[in-house]
Order: structure tokens, then sequence, then C-alpha cells
């Protein structure tokens, strides 16, 4: 029998359980049933007497014969009494519903094994509704000693579709399929990583003889998913990097050298230099770059960035930087327009804002190429915008954007079937495990280490009932010259959640902060993007001393004078954010402060995220630690992006299989490129057979 094949030429499987099946667990074919795996596993390799059972309320099995069965009334309906026995004692059966079928269903002195939770009542163990079969039939079965509970809905326990039918289902389809599971691996490769044989995992992964078995069942299994992942990605990179062409950036010339010489405004960190390196390596052996450039927030990766669209320039190219949001834009353009002030480069500066006569200047100016550099939001993937010679593309916090979005870039090199360069720029560490499942296809750059003279900032977390003294706090910085962020979660009262809302929170500290003293900003998300721009200049200027904001300061703004970043109900953040909005201080020559402010109540997780934030300032060590907390679906867009959509492994919990199983995977590529050994025919079909079904091809970066 075909896997392939729907789940209804299973035995017992009727065209309404199908469609229920396919509705509530997207269950379509026998493969599909096949890979469906238990959960939870009840550990029945033990039977019980019944002189041995405990005044406890654990699920037992024993063996025995019904030897009477009487029908009890009760206020409702009765309830029916069966009286088991073996030959150490008796125990009670018991059933308040359907208690006529399962009277005419009962056999007297036949042997049945029993399962259930014991209740006792005067001494005497009793079990309601227990999971009852036949001796003669339990034997006949595919036996397994720990029997698998699998995912279920509300709607299929109403629809009959229990546990119990679920196994004979999954014991059907494996005594019709067990043939035809084809194996992924030859033998040679399952004896170097000690793998279990394909077709005695799945048995053992439904039904596992003892713990021991079932262990190196969910290894191989775990092992061939996260395996096949790798390959994909590493095969995609090769692909890219034999047959995407790219354009050769053969000149260090003098827009690059006259910038790094005479208007660098302080010198690289050594991983600044090595990371210029690599992409320098990139630039200069004809395939397309795909790299990704992580670092801390403050790590210096714009300048990096910048000193290879010089580079790009002074091959006679143009250049791209696009970031998610019109603040985060502007800063990148107002920071680049500054060093490169004193030079003969032309930047210009796109985003939804842009006036008509400005755009128009802006597209005249990159179909001639006289506009070297273009920084802008989505506005730049538009259709009207078109390059004379696009050489780089640089994105800033790439999660924000859309696959889709990311491709445009793609099509506005005017040279046929040559794409611009990509540079993926972020600031939201990512941890490893993510990282080589996410990003796989791309080659890793890492900035780590911050630039000399950063002091690191020191983290508090106080409770409200603290706020008197947070406020002196402020006002003696205040009084030194710095200026200070107070963050909010919210813009307007949300009645389910008692937050500080940012207007209160924006009266409360103009009260303590009175004019004409104290100078407040205030910027949310739904004002005018005009407005918003006026308040962060003033702020950046240092005409106002706060700035009470919502999380639309978390990338952008460059104030090295702001010294304090207060973040309000902030166990209502995620570490990634805390942990960006943490990175709009410490940016100047002065110590600067992050304090969390909480209410008392907390949760589990969030005194774990606030923990980690006072302890630590490592965006990887903090990472890791948002992954285990929230789960890989959660972070950087994976969910949307289809890619982690896991039946078995758990890329946070199986980081070490996962580890390994890209090691196999790097082995054997580097062995056999092509996959075209007769030892490696069974990768490359099930391989081949992945690309055809699987969303992780066209879904990854």
């Amino acid at each position: 029998m075909n896997l392939n094949q729907p789940i209804t030429y299973i035995k017992g499987v009727s065209v309404a359980r199908a469609e229920l099946l396919y509705s509530e667990l997207g269950v379509r074919t026998c493969n599909d049933l096949l890979h469906l795996f238990p959960y939870r596993y009840i550990d029945k390799t033990q039977f019980y007497t019944i002189n041995q059972l405990h005044q406890n309320s654990a699920e037992v099995q024993v063996v025995g014969k019904i030897i009477a069965i009487k029908t009890v009334k009760q206020k409702r309906g009765s309830r029916l009494v069966a009286t088991f026995a073996d030959a150490t004692g008796q125990m009670e059966l018991v059933w308040f519903k359907g208690v006529k079928w399962i009277k005419d269903s009962l056999k007297i002195n036949v042997p049945y094994v029993v399962y259930g939770k014991l209740n006792w009542f005067n001494n005497v163990a009793n079990m309601a509704h227990p999971e009852m079969e036949l001796v003669s039939e339990y034997k006949k079965k595919l036996q397994s000693a720990m029997q698998p509970v699998y995912p279920s809905t509300e709607k299929l326990s109403n629809k009959g579709i229990s546990n119990k039918v679920m196994r004979s289902m999954m014991q059907n389809l494996l005594q019709q399929t067990f043939e035809g599971i084809q194996e992924s691996f030859s033998p040679l490769f399952k004896k170097d990583y000690q793998l279990l044989d394909k077709r005695e995992s799945l048995l053992n992964i439904h039904f596992p003889k003892n713990q021991e078995i079932l262990a190196k069942a969910q290894y191989r299994l775990k092992f061939e998913e996260l395996f096949f992942i790798q390959l994909q990605l590493l095969v995609k990179k090769l692909i890219n990097k034999s047959k995407i062409k790219g354009f050769v950036f053969e000149n260090v010339g003098e827009y690059f050298n006259d910038f790094y010489q005479n208007h660098l405004p302080f010198d690289l960190t050594n991983a600044q230099k090595r990371v210029l390196k690599e992409i320098r390596k990139d630039l200069g052996n004809g395939a397309q770059m795909n790299r990704l450039l992580q670092g801390d927030v403050g790590s210096g990766k714009t300048i990096v960035g910048l000193l290879v669209m010089l580079l790009a320039i002074d091959n006679g190219f143009q250049a791209t930087l696009m970031a998610p949001t019109e603040i985060l834009a502007t800063q990148h353009y107002n920071g680049i327009q500054e060093l490169l002030k004193d030079t003969a480069i032309n930047v210009e500066l796109l985003t939804g804002s842009t006036k008509t006569k400005k755009r128009r200047e802006i597209h005249e100016g990159l179909e001639a190429g006289t506009l070297h550099i273009l920084i802008g939001t989505h506005a730049i993937i538009e259709d009207k915008v078109q390059f004379k010679r696009l050489g780089l593309a640089i994105i800033d916090e790439q999660h924000r954007f859309g696959v889709a979005q990311r491709s445009k870039l793609w099509n506005k090199s005017s040279e046929e079937g040559v794409p611009p360069h990509v540079l993926v720029m972020t600031a939201t560490p990512i941890p490893r495990t993510l990282a080589m499942s996410v990003y796989g296809d791309l080659d890793i750059s890492v900035i780590d280490e911050l630039p000399p003279g950063r002091k690191e900032v020191k983290t508090v977390h106080r409770y409200d009932s603290h706020r008197l003294g947070v406020f002196k706090f402020l006002k003696d910085e205040i009084e030194k010259g710095r200026q200070v962020y107070v963050v909010y979660p919210l813009i307007q009262e949300s009645e389910a959640m008692d937050y500080k809302d940012l207007m209160d929170g924006y009266e409360s500290i103009s009260r303590e902060f009175p004019l004409p003293k104290y100078q407040i900003s205030i910027v949310h998300g739904k004002m005018k993007a005009a407005d918003k721009e006026y308040e962060m200049e003033r702020f950046v200027r240092g005409e106002t001393q706060i700035m009470v904001a919502t999380t639309v300061i978390e990338v952008g703004v460059n104030v090295p004078n702001a010294s304090v970043m207060v973040i309000e109900s902030s166990e209502r953040f995620g570490l990634s954010q805390l942990h960006q909005l943490r990175g709009r201080v410490g940016r100047g020559a002065d110590q600067s402060y992050c304090i969390l402010l909480t209410s008392f109540e907390l949760s589990s997780d969030a005194k774990t995220r606030l923990k980690t934030m006072v302890e630590t300032s490592d965006g990887f060590k903090i990472a890791e630690v948002d992954l285990k907390l929230r789960g890989p679906g959660n972070i950087m867009g994976t969910q949307q992006s289809g890619v982690l959509n896991l039946k078995i492994a758990d890329i946070v919990k199986d980081s070490p299989i996962l580890f390994q199983a890209r090691q196999a995977a790097i082995k054997l590529l580097n062995d056999d490129p092509s996959l075209s050994s007769d030892e490696n025919s069974l990768v490359l079909k099930r391989l081949t057979q992945l690309q055809r079904t699987s969303g992780i091809w066209s879904n990854i970066s």
C-alpha cells in the first residue's frame, strides 16, 4: 500500500472519519497519520495483582475475571457494578454511562485485561469506566507495553474518535503499510551515526516495547527530520554559490580609501575588521553574496554596511539600504549623510512621506546613475523605483520583511540575470540553533564586541511602590545634563489589564517634572509622521529632557546624551524587546541605566525575563533564554515562514541532535556534493521527495 494514499484506505477509516481527522489534525494521507506522533505514553509494563494495589490514585493494569454484575439504582438513572477477581482478591468496576450497552457486552468468568485509575471506597478498590480487553484479543495485537496517547480535540472526542480508536487505526495502518516504509539512509550511514532502522523506529514510536527502544526510535526520527532540513538548506547554499552569479567587486578604490583614511570617526574593532574581510571575500568570488550580519545594539553594524556600500560605488555600482520603519530609515540616512558630508557621494532618503517632486528627482538620479546610495523603507521596492546599476542591497532588521518583499530587491538590478549582493543586518541576536535552522542557507557573520569606551548599562528591577525613588534618581540625572526615556506598553487604556497607560503616565510625569524647569516630548504610533519627527528632533537637539513614548523608539533614535531608560510595566514586554529598548541608552561616554518597573504580581516567565535582563547584557545569552521561554515558532517570524513546522524534533530541547545532524549533512555534501554515489542514493531519493512536497524550499530567506 502506498503511503501517499488517503487514510480511507486504512481498515476502519470511513470518509466521514477521514474528513474529521483532516479538519481537526491536518491528517490527509497515510503518511500524515504515520507521522502523527504520540505526545505521551501510558506505561503498561507492569501487571498488578489485586492484593498489590495501594490506596493511591495511580493508573494500573490488572488481569482477572468478572464474577458478578449488578445494577444499582441512584437518584438519576442507575450505575453498573461488576465484581472483578483474581487469585489474590476482589475489586469493583463501575460504569455510570451506557449502562445497558456495557452490561450486554460483558462476559462472566472470561479473563480480561483491565486498565484505569484507582478509586477507594470503604477500603475496597474500584475503577470507573476502565479500558477493557479480552486476554485472547490482547495477545493477538501488536503488543506494546507502553500505550501511546495521541493529540486530540474536543470535536474528535465528541464524535467517538477516542485514543483507543486512534491506536486501533495506527495499528491497522502499520500492518497494512509496514513493508512499504522506505529507508532514508544507507546501512553504513546508520552504523556511523548509531541510528535505528526506519521501520523499527516508526513501529516503536507508536508501539514501544520499553523505554529504551522508545528513546532510540525518538532519536532516529528527530535526527532524520533535522538532517533533511539542514541538507535542504546546505544544498540551497551550494546551488546559490555555484549557479547564482554575482557582480565581482575587484577595486578597493578612491571612495573607500578616502573615507577609511580621512573620515572614519573611530578605529574599527577587531570584530568589525573580521566581518569586513568575510564580506570582501564574498564580493570577489563571482557568486552572489547572501550574508547575515548579526551584532548587538551599538556594535557598529551600520559603519560596516557603509564601508561595503563604498566598495560597491568604487566598482561602478549603486547601493541601497532598506529599513522596516520610517524612523529607522531616517536615522540611517541622517547618520550616513553626516559621515559622508565631506565626500562627493550622493545619498537620498525615500519613504512613504517623501513628496512627489522629491520622488521624481530620486527616480531620475537612480536611473541616471548619479544617485549612489538610496536609503528608505518599503517604498524602495515599489515597481517605479529602478536603478541604473544596483550592486548591493542591505536589509536592516530583515525579519520584519516578508519573503516576497525581499525578493523584489533581486529584480532591481538592470543587468539581466545578475542579482545584487544581499547583506542582511539584525540587532536581534539569533540563537545558534535558530540561526542554523532558519538562516542555514545564509553565511553568517557576527560582530561580537562593542566599540571601546562603551560602558555596560546598569540594569535594575523596581516595583511600582519605588516610583518616588525612581523619580528622584531621574531628577539627579537631569541635573547632570542627561536625558531620559520613559517607555509604556499601551497607547489606550485596556480595561482588562490595569496597566499604566501612556497618557496617564505622561500626566503624572508632567506633574512630577513641571514646566518651565523640565521639558517633555511625547511620541506614539498614532501621531502623524511630521509630529513624531518634530518631537524626536526636539529630544535629539536636547530641547526636552524626557521622552515619554511607546515602543516606536525600540529601533531608531540615537541620542548619546540619553543615559536612563525607564520601562513601565516591563513584565508586558518580551526579552528581545526589553534588550532592544535598553540598547537606546549607553551610546555615550556616561554611565547609563535601565530601570524595569513592574507591579508585584509577576508570572514565573516574567520573573525569569527580568532576572535575565538584570544579570546579563549579552544579547546571545538573552536570545537563548528567550528561545527557551517562547519556543522557536514565535521568534523571528518563523511561524509565518513555515520553516519550523516540525513533527517530532524541538530545536531548543534537541539542539545537540541538531548540531549532530548539521555536521552529518556537511560531511555528506563535502564527500559527495551531488549525492550521486550509490551509498547516497536513498538520501537523494528522500531529498527529492521533500523538495517536491515541503514548503521549506521556497520559504527560506
